[in-house]
C-alpha cells in the first residue's frame, strides 16, 4: 500500500514510517497541510494518515479539501483531541477513520489492516491475464490455480503491470509507484526484481508473462 503520513512532529513521524515499512508499505512524509495538498497531486495514495494540528493548513481542512478534489483514498486522523465532538468533525469532513494520540503501533497497523479490508470488498476485484490471478482482498497469486510464492516488492511489480495491462511500463514509472523518494533505489533495482518475478512466473508455467520493450521499458505480452 502507498501511503501519505502528513505529520509535523518528527518523534511521532520516524518510528511510524519506520513500521510501515518494515510492514511493506511504500510510505511518504509531508510536514504540513500544504505539502501534503501538494503530494496528492503529484502521487497516487491508497491511504492517508492525517494529523488533526499541522501548520499552514489543518488537517480537518486538507481532509475536506482532498473530499472536495475527488481524492478517494482512505483517510485515517490521527489526534490528541478525544472529545466526540472531534471525532464528529473529523468523519464528518471525509475521514475514514479516527486515531487518538498516543497509540501503539500494533493498533494503527490493526486499523490500517481493517480500512484495507473493506476498501478491497468495495472496490478492488481479482485481477488476471490469462491463467494468471492476483487477488488483492487475500493478497495471493496463482497461475493455473498454483500458487506462486512473491516477495512484497515482487507482488507490487505484479500488480503494477496488471493494473496496466496495455501500458508500456517505465522504470522510472515503476520506481515512482512502488518506492519512496527518499529510499534508495534505481534502475538495477528494478531489473533484478523482475528476474526474480519473471524466474518464478516461468517455474510456475508461465510464458513469458512480462517482455520488455527495449528503449523503453516493458509490458504484458500481448499473446501469450
Amino acid at each position: 500500500m502507498r501511503i501519505l503520513l502528513v505529520e509535523d512532529d518528527d518523534r511521532i513521524a520516524r518510528p511510524l514510517v519506520e513500521d510501515l515499512r518494515h510492514q511493506s508499505h511504500v510510505v511518504d512524509v509531508a510536514r504540513d497541510g500544504v505539502e501534503g495538498w501538494e503530494w496528492v497531486q503529484t502521487v497516487t495514495y491508497e491511504l492517508i494518515l492525517l494529523d488533526l494540528m499541522l501548520p499552514r493548513l489543518d488537517g480537518i481542512s486538507l481532509c475536506k479539501q482532498l473530499r472536495a478534489a475527488g481524492i478517494s483514498a482512505l483517510i485515517l486522523m490521527l489526534t490528541a483531541r478525544d472529545t466526540t465532538t472531534d471525532k464528529v468533525i473529523g468523519l464528518d469532513a471525509g475521514a475514514d477513520d479516527y486515531l487518538v494520540k498516543p497509540f501503539e503501533l500494533e493498533e494503527l497497523a490493526a486499523r490500517i489492516r481493517a480500512l484495507a479490508r473493506r476498501s478491497v470488498e468495495t472496490k478492488l476485484p481479482i485481477l488476471t491475464y490469462e491463467a494468471l490471478q492476483l487477488d488483492p482482498s487475500l493478497h495471493s497469486v496463482t497461475y493455473g490455480g498454483n500458487a506462486l510464492v512473491l516477495t512484497p516488492k515482487e507482488y507490487e511489480i505484479l500488480e503494477c503491470f496488471l493494473k496496466h495491462p496495455t501500458q508500456v511500463l517505465t522504470r522510472s514509472f515503476l520506481l515512482d509507484r512502488l518506492w519512496s523518494f527518499d529510499q534508495s533505489s534505481g534502475e538495477e533495482t528494478i531489473k533484478t526484481h523482475l528476474t526474480n518475478l519473471r524466474r518464478k512466473l516461468k517455474t510456475a508455467g508461465a510464458p513469458d508473462v512480462i517482455e520488455t520493450v527495449y528503449g523503453v521499458g516493458y509490458r504484458l505480452r500481448v499473446e501469450c
